[in-house]
């Protein structure tokens, strides 16, 4: 899901936004590192000169900072005698520039961690409000690969590659400055070399670029088949398909593999030519420098400090080269976060209000489609429920009884044409989508429980619920003995989405976490078809004495969990197609009535 106005239009916006609060530190880091690198182009030209002017008693005019160096330290007939001096200077320049790497570092990591902190809290938070429509078309691997894997090439190329950038520039910009100054035609000559490497890096470019994107996809889908797989291993185990899944997941891993084979096919052709060029400008350099020296067009100093600055600035060269690589990989990790960031999250409208929902709740000529329009799930549905009563609904699956309960709890908008839902008149469209969802308990069919423990996962709707509390809610869900059972009680730890606990146990322990918030609205969606009849009756009867005046809609094929409830709503292919009480749809000889027989009386037709 898309937004109609995206909230960052470029790469580099969605960048500076999350550098907010690391640009400092990630500043300082660039200007040490800046530093670092004119500090490394002083050296050899103090070597060049100690060469030619001390020992080698040149009269070339040196340039004023040599002048004034020289001057500083005991002058040129002191500093002959006193070579250390130079050395020592020397020493201390080397000193410095490795208090400034480790300056560099030191900001550079701080600001490279903040950045990756912020990055991954402002990821989470806006997953969480997305849209619930938006989680049904993405896979749960997908999302996490994104927000873990593209996080991490982000940050590498930010506090590696492109504070780097900097340096490279200074580096590069200085030692071909200091190198025309010893000789233009060797300098022209190393120069030449630039280009082609800059060229054939920008060739790979988007070969690179192309193929991580491909390989970060298959990344995701891997990712997506592990997290199905691990949390439907009951599933998987129960019916035999560990074979299966694992033939599936090594099959989606070859197509991995073979993805990055071809991407480190593409890299290794990179360095590889990236790494002879550069060797071929080193030697080229070295043998054309031999012949002018020998020729009398460079001193010895000169080719010393010229060969010292092309190997210095081949390095940086060869970087700029996989700056230019990385960042089309970079590129594809931005993008894959910008369709995150770009996702619309849920906002309520200008004005939402906060009403009373302990009034009736109407449901009005509703009609819905999950596909823009195609194939309806519901159709002109309308009937209300009155405030404090207890509604049941029942119908075939497809029938739309579950999307009435996302559509009421807005998990779901409805579309402006598509009915309206209102609660004391009031439409929930109109209202703050929180307050909503806090007053409205939902129990789904199949819950969802925290690797926590049973008291923690029963108190997580409610922070200022106590033990009491707890227990209550958990003796209304018929839970509190079972649980007593357990060897650490209320401190038995839940696995992973509740895998250790039984499918009734899982639905229990759900109710009793809905109703220690005690709302207003009490939701249950065929949340008690996993418990058996004796204790689907006990909750019924817990509920009917301790909810008070809260409204309660039960959603149930089971005929004996509504057929006390105060009206019973039947729903097929998306419509209404009775309601009353039981008494008077089982008179209508209608819907309701068949299946009244197949379950009570043992007939054999199939539910419509």
């Amino acid at each position: 899901m898309k937004t109609t106005k995206e909230q960052f239009p470029t790469k580099l916006s969605l960048v500076l936004f999350f550098l907010r609060g690391s640009k400092a530190l990630f500043f300082a880091g660039i200007l040490f590192s800046m530093a670092v690198a004119f500090l490394d182009m002083v050296n050899p030209k103090i070597i060049q000169y100690t060469v030619d002017y001390l020992i080698g008693d040149s009269e070339s005019v040196m340039p004023f900072y040599m002048q004034m160096l020289i001057n500083l330290t005991g002058g040129k007939d002191y500093l002959k005698g006193h070579i250390f001096v130079i050395a020592l200077i020397v020493v201390l320049i080397a000193l410095v520039c490795a208090a400034f790497r480790y300056l560099n570092k030191l900001f550079n990591s701080m600001a490279a961690e903040k950045l990756i902190c912020r990055m991954r809290d402002i990821l989470f938070e806006h997953i969480c409000h997305l849209p619930f429509s938006w989680h049904g078309e993405n896979h749960t691997g997908d999302i996490i690969q994104r927000c873990t894997s593209d996080v991490e090439t982000i940050k590498v190329f930010l506090s590696e590659q492109l504070t780097a950038l900097f340096r490279i520039v200074i580096m590069i910009g200085l030692g071909i400055y200091f190198m025309f100054q010893i000789d233009l035609k060797l300098s022209l000559l190393s120069a030449a070399f630039i280009p082609i490497i800059v060229l054939y890096s920008l060739f790979f470019h988007n070969k690179i670029g192309s193929a991580f994107e491909h390989a970060d996809v298959e990344e995701g889908k891997l990712s997506a088949i592990a997290q199905e797989n691990l949390t439907g291993v009951r599933v998987v185990r129960a019916f035999g398909r560990e074979k299966f899944e694992r033939e599936r997941f090594e099959a989606k891993n070859k197509d991995y593999t073979k993805m990055w084979i071809n991407l480190m096919r593409l890299l290794a052709a990179f360095w590889t030519s990236n790494d002879m060029i550069s060797g071929m400008q080193g030697m080229t350099v070295l043998v054309m420098g031999s012949i002018f020296c020998v020729n009398g067009s460079i001193t010895v100093g000169e080719l010393i400090a010229f060969v010292s600055y092309n190997a210095m600035i081949s390095w940086p060269v060869r970087v700029l080269g996989r700056v230019i690589s990385e960042m089309s990989k970079a590129g594809v990790s931005i993008d894959r976060l910008r369709y995150i960031m770009n996702s619309e999250v849920e906002k309520d409208k200008e004005g939402a209000i906060e009403p009373p929902l302990d009034k009736d709740i109407e449901f009005k000529d509703v009609s819905f489609s999950y596909n823009n329009g195609q194939a309806e799930i519901l159709r002109d549905v309308s009937f209300t429920v009155k405030a404090g009563e207890t509604v049941g609904v029942l119908g075939g699956t497809g029938s739309g009884k579950s999307t009435l309960m996302y559509l009421l709890d807005r998990l779901y908008n409805l579309p402006e044409d598509g009915g309206s839902i209102t609660i004391g008149g009031v439409d929930i469209r109109d209202m703050k989508m929180d307050y909503l969802r806090e007053n409205i308990g939902l129990v789904l069919q199949e819950p969802f429980l925290f690797s926590r423990t049973l008291y923690e996962n029963i108190g997580i709707t409610n922070k200022s619920a106590g033990m009491e509390d707890i227990r209550k809610a958990a003796r209304m869900a018929s839970l509190d003995e079972t649980i007593k059972s357990f060897d650490d009680g209320y401190d038995t730890f839940v696995g992973e989405r509740g895998v250790t606990l039984s499918g009734g146990q899982k639905q229990r322990t759900a109710i009793a976490q809905m109703l220690v918030s005690e709302p207003p609205i009490m939701v249950f969606d065929d949340s008690l078809s996993a418990v058996d009849t004796e204790t689907d009756a006990k909750i019924r009867a817990a509920l009917d004495m301790h909810v008070g005046r809260a409204t309660t809609i039960i959603i149930s094929h089971r005929i004996t969990t509504l057929m006390h409830a105060d009206h019973i709503i039947v729903l097929s292919h998306g419509k209404v197609a009775e309601e009353g009480t039981h008494e008077e749809l089982l008179e209508k000889s209608g819907l309701y009535r068949r299946i009244y027989d197949i379950q009570i009386q043992g007939g054999g037709e199939d539910i419509a």
